[in-house]
């Protein structure tokens, strides 16, 4: 596998608005509630890495809405996606605007991880132990599950075949992917108690999430247990109180 990603970050910013970038996270059976453009999953050691850092403010809960009323829970009116009656979640970074410019393109306010940088468009935290594992193994699930890739989708709408993904070769390395019967309490996290949720749900689909909303997942998902729907109470409250407390330049960017 080998890419080249100078001058794109299509995977890193929502180029929706430039035209061409498919919807792919709002179909099927489970779709997106908020309109996030490829939120990355973080693992629960990721997230607990971020808060310990300090950037917890930089963290973005996502939940689904699901259409089978055996696998959803009933929330502000939305069927959420659930294990039983316990919502089922992913946490990502955020994306505030900014102005980039990517593609050889003019520059525009586009929604970017809170972590790429707009004049460089790139990763700040590449190299650093915080790099999260999906990007760093990405489109390598991709290939090996011949899908689609962010590079060429890329390709297709604002540049030339094969200018962005150069080696279609699945790495002898790739980690296990993110989703999957081991995802569960490691990077699908499952929400303690739903009456938590009253009005949290209506606001992130309407992307109105407080950092109070936020915290509540962040710190479930830094208290959950892998292979389990466990969350230990004492650990997730921390966690939570950590991210409301949090005040990092992340965070107010965001």
């Amino acid at each position: 596998m080998e890419v080249n990603c100078e001058g794109c970050a299509g995977c890193c910013l929502d180029w929706r608005p430039l035209g061409g970038a498919p919807d792919h996270e709002h179909g099927g059976r489970y779709r997106a509630l908020d309109s996030t453009y490829n939120l990355v999953p973080l693992g629960r050691d990721e997230v607990r890495a971020f808060v310990d850092a300090g950037h917890g403010d930089a963290l973005a809960p996502r939940l689904f809405a699901a259409d089978d009323p055996d696998r959803s829970v009933e929330l502000d009116g939305h069927s959420v996606a659930a294990l039983g009656d316990r919502p089922l979640f992913l946490v990502g970074l955020c994306k505030p605007p900014k102005p980039v410019a990517p593609f050889g393109g003019d520059r525009v306010w586009l929604r970017a991880c809170a972590f790429l940088d707009p004049e460089t468009l790139q990763c700040r935290l590449h190299g650093d132990d915080r790099y999260p594992e999906a990007c760093s193994s990405y489109p390598g699930h991709n290939l090996d599950l011949d899908r689609e890739t962010e590079c060429e989708r890329v390709e297709s709408a604002h540049g030339d075949p094969g200018e962005r993904l150069l080696d279609r070769s699945v790495p002898a390395d790739l980690p296990p992917p993110a989703f999957g019967p081991q995802a569960l309490g490691s990077t699908v996290f499952v929400y303690p108690d739903p009456a938590d949720l009253s009005g949290v749900v209506a606001r992130l689909a309407a992307g109105e999430t407080t950092a109070d909303d936020r915290a509540l997942f962040a710190g479930a998902a830094a208290g959950s247990a892998p292979g389990t729907t466990d969350v230990n109470a004492d650990r997730a409250a921390e966690a939570a109180e950590r991210v409301r407390a949090a005040d990092s330049w992340v965070g107010r960017a965001s």
